[in-house]
């Protein structure tokens, strides 16, 4: 095929992702191959693909094709997940465009209008993740409420009831008043707002004065229980046994005594109100004081406030405020900053609430996941979060499971008419179960739970699920694919989801769900900010990929990713992964350009085994860094290998003279090494890649002859003496054409060089890159220093210039000067360094050596400058 000038990714992006779904080189079957396995972290149906998205599949995409190119049998598993609040609230706001009301509508009906609108929506993100060339095997795509996913909610749930893991109770749970419904902690978003602080006098019954309590929440003064002071502060004592009165509706509430309340905080008086916060119920509890829940679920007040009933919370805030100032009970106002919990789904505050719900427990499921962790079982990437799980771990709470909604698995409890429940997996199987103490019921007497599980419950069984692991225990895929390999995800779902996915590898499964987990950092702007359609500071994910291609946008994120650490977006990194592409796309054009002459010998033998032992070296520095999960750096290698050592040195060296053609030898080996570069590049460019994998330059390929199944490159010999030597050829070349620049040098002119190799270096083995690419019209080795030509050092060699010119010994003797300040204060820190007894204790050995050799070259070059300075004295 022929090549265009100009790499144009748009349609190298179509061709190949095309090419590769139409030649099943996603599909993954159980074979005899080692399997490497990934689920995708399944994103809601309602989702759009934003930055997050891209940097978490760029990374799973990155070690799927590199784990295919090793030869293992990679599956990619991905998925959507069904987001009962989040998608409830599309489906409720869809309706209310078309004139329809939820409440109007049956269960059924309206399962059916969210059907059509999963149906319609809920494939987009996949979509889209096609666009950035995710690999995923597409004819594995799950959804969490599949039939058999959705089976596999309800038998678990079944499963944990009989062994009394699972119960029914009331307990205080997130509220989300306008998705009316319980929420998870981790869809509770902690935001700093600007609020008042209300200070409000409450009488003391039977006696002269009042006490003050401050509160952010005036509305709530109604459902008070008591009010609570520490029984060391002083300054209430005569409080004790004492009674106050409610300001607006005079009810007595008695005074307690706690230590719970800090007296330094506040007035250190504290109103205890415990339907309506978490820290007050646990102290109402240990008080025995009554629940007096004054909210709707909606959040207006209801009849037991006595006033303002059926008014919003935050309107009866202004109202209360209004009427306790009027009554004389409002003693003063305050501009107050706190933080405020909003529900992630509808951004509406959440109200903590006493609500009848059902729960998980935790505390038995929790020890075995902890071990894993802590033995090394699971790896946590940063191991940074290993103590952040083990807190978590050590403190677990109950879940709420349920899930006031409609959009989910149902919860399989069946109520009788006297109250009781049964679980059970359909209403014929409860019926059954109900007729043993109850032979007279019917099927029209069980009524089933209206709650949903938390879509969490169906998502921590996602490893086994996706795998039929519960329909079929023993199935082929089960068995071939589970433990899956590695989860990549983000900290803040590390208990949320990874912990329950590891409590549930161990219930169901008895052993890990994964062997690692990859913990990306948050993608934020240049200013420190998330990324936020709400802030208006992120990029859409498509016109990236639309303006830099989907190579430039993976490696522009991959670039400045280290695992763990929060990535500082700017557009510039993809600017920078589309001049990558580009600097390979032009690098093959030259080479491609060559004419070959078969009669003509090879004079770049050095150059070619420079750059082999180079590549020998940057495979072990790669493969290293991506077995410790460090994929920013392992890109970095291969970016430096590809566009310092191979184009702006090893091209240089070999490229024959305009219009010269070039040697076969040299030829064949450079197309050998620019194979093995697109292989290593893959996994990072997957388009351009393939799109040069096919050129006619590499011979014919067949159909299933393609980059993203070629095997990645075997490590070879490393020659180090040859490495350290041109490493100090191409220092030399770089002080000649800073002498060119600094003398106002031509390019074109010819310049002789002496050598006065102290190190034992043959720089004649080198004679011919030197000349090539420093333009030398000698290379001479001497035993003396060489006076009135320019001198530079390269380690502890000495290099000279002769010029036409005399040199200017003022300017020299400047020079050297400098040179000889600098190289003292290098030596001071490398002498404190080596003096450091804590230092020298801990540091590696080859850690010291690497110091101790710092100091000796130091050394050397001061002798020399020295020696250079007497010459300029004499």
């Amino acid at each position: 095929m022929s090549i265009a000038k100009t790499y144009l990714p748009k349609e190298a992006e179509e061709k190949w992702y095309s090419y590769w779904l139409e030649n099943n080189f996603f599909r993954s079957v159980p074979d005899d191959r080692e399997p490497y396995t990934i689920v995708m972290p399944p994103p809601n149906v309602t989702g759009v693909l934003h930055m997050g998205h891209m940097l978490n599949n760029t990374i799973q995409d990155v070690l799927i094709r590199r784990a295919r190119m090793k030869g293992k049998n990679a599956c990619w598993v991905p998925g959507t997940d069904h987001a009962s609040i989040a998608t409830e609230a599309k489906v409720v706001a869809m309706l209310k465009e078309k004139g329809i009301s939820k409440k109007d509508l049956s269960r059924a009906e309206f399962l059916d209008y969210a059907w059509e609108w999963k149906e319609k929506y809920g494939g987009i993100i996949l979509d889209q993740l096609k666009k950035l060339g995710a690999s995923c095997d597409w004819d594995r795509t799950r959804f969490t409420m599949d039939d058999d996913l959705s089976e596999a909610v309800i038998d678990t749930f079944i499963h944990l009831h009989k062994k009394g893991l699972i119960y029914r109770g009331v307990r205080m749970v997130n509220w989300d008043p306008q998705g009316k419904t319980a929420v998870s902690d981790e869809e509770v978003i902690r935001k700093e707002v600007n609020q008042k602080l209300y200070y409000i006098n409450y009488a003391i019954v039977g006696g002269a004065g009042h006490l003050t309590i401050a509160t952010t929440r005036p509305e709530t003064i109604m459902a008070d229980a008591a009010i609570c002071i520490n029984p060391n502060d002083e300054r209430y004592t005569h409080l004790h046994g004492k009674k106050v009165f409610i300001p607006l509706i005079n009810r007595e509430i008695p005074v307690i005594l706690d230590e719970y309340v800090t007296m330094d905080f506040g007035t250190g008086c504290l109103k205890v109100t415990p339907a309506h916060d978490l820290n007050d119920y646990e102290l109402g509890q240990k008080h025995k004081l009554p629940v007096i829940d004054i909210l709707n679920d909606d959040g207006t007040l209801n009849t037991k406030a006595q006033i303002l009933v059926g008014e919003d919370r935050f309107a009866a805030r202004k109202k209360i405020a209004v009427m306790l100032e009027e009554a004389g009970a409002l003693e003063k106002v305050e501009e107050y900053k706190s933080q405020v919990g909003f529900s992630e789904r509808t951004n509406a505050v959440i109200e903590p609430k006493l609500s009848m719900q059902w729960f998980c427990k935790m505390e038995e499921m929790a020890r075995p996941a902890l071990d894993y962790v802590l033995n090394g079982e699971i790896k946590l990437i940063p191991e940074k979060f290993t103590n952040t799980y083990r807190h978590w771990m050590e403190n677990v709470k109950d879940w709420c499971i349920s899930r006031q909604l409609w959009w989910g698995q149902q919860i399989p409890a069946y109520y009788l008419p006297n109250g009781q429940h049964v679980i059970a997996k359909t209403i014929e199987e409860a019926l059954t179960e109900a007729r043993i103490n109850n032979p007279e019921l019917t099927i029209d007497d069980l009524r089933q739970d209206e709650d949903v599980v938390d879509t969490w419950f169906s998502s921590w069984l996602w490893p086994i699920s996706v795998f039929d692991g519960f329909k079929d225990p023993d199935n082929a895929d089960i068995n071939y694919y589970y433990p899956t390999n590695d989860l990549v995800t983000a900290p803040e779902i590390l208990f949320f989801w990874v912990a329950r996915m590891i409590m549930a590898g161990h219930e169901f499964k008895g052993k890990i769900p994964f062997e690692n987990v990859y913990l990306t950092g948050i993608v934020r702007d240049k200013q420190g900010r998330k990324m936020s359609k709400s802030l208006g500071n992120s990029p859409d994910p498509l016109d990236l990929i639309a303006q830099y291609g989907a190579d430039g946008v993976r490696v522009g994120m991959l670039l400045s990713s280290p695992a763990g650490n929060d990535l500082m977006f700017d557009e510039s990194h993809c600017l920078q992964g589309r001049n990558f592409y580009n600097k390979v796309w032009n690098a093959f054009l030259l080479v491609k350009g060559w004419e070959v002459d078969d009669s003509l010998s090879n004079p770049n033998q050095v150059a070619i085994d420079w750059f082999d032992s180079r590549f020998n070296q940057a495979l072990i520095e790669i493969e290293d860094t991506f077995k410790q999960y460090r994929l920013s750096e392992a890109l970095m290698a291969t970016y430096k290998l590809v566009w310092d050592d191979f184009c702006a040195w090893y091209l240089e060296m070999i490229k024959p003279v305009y219009l010269q053609p070039i040697d076969r030898g040299t030829y064949n080996k450079t197309i050998a090494f620019f194979e093995n570069i697109l292989k290593i590049l893959h996994p990072f460019m997957p388009f351009i890649t393939e799109e040069l994998w096919h050129d006619e330059l590499f011979g014919n390929r067949g159909e299933q002859d393609c980059c993203i199944v070629a095997q990645l490159p075997a490590n070879g010999e490393i020659n180090t003496r040859l490495l350290a030597d041109v490493e100090n050829v191409k220092q030399i070349i770089t002080q000649i054409r800073n002498v060119r620049n600094s003398k106002q040098l031509s390019p074109k002119e010819a310049l002789p060089l002496s050598v006065k190799a102290n190190s034992g270096v043959d720089y004649l083995n080198y004679q011919t890159i030197l000349t090539k690419l420093a333009n030398l019209s000698e290379l001479t080795l001497v035993n003396d220093k060489l006076t009135g030509a320019s001198s530079f050092l390269v380690s502890t060699d000495e290099f000279y210039i002769p010029l036409d010119e005399n040199i200017d010994p003022v300017a020299e003797k400047e020079r050297l000067l400098k040179e000889q300040e600098y190289l003292h204060g290098f030596l001071k820190s490398v002498d404190a360094k080596l003096g450091n007894e804590r230092f020298m204790a801990n540091a590696k050995p080859e850690v010291i050596e690497a110091e101790q050799k710092k100091k000796a070259d130091a050394e050397a070059k001061l002798t020399i400058i020295q020696a250079g300075l007497a010459g300029l004295a004499d």
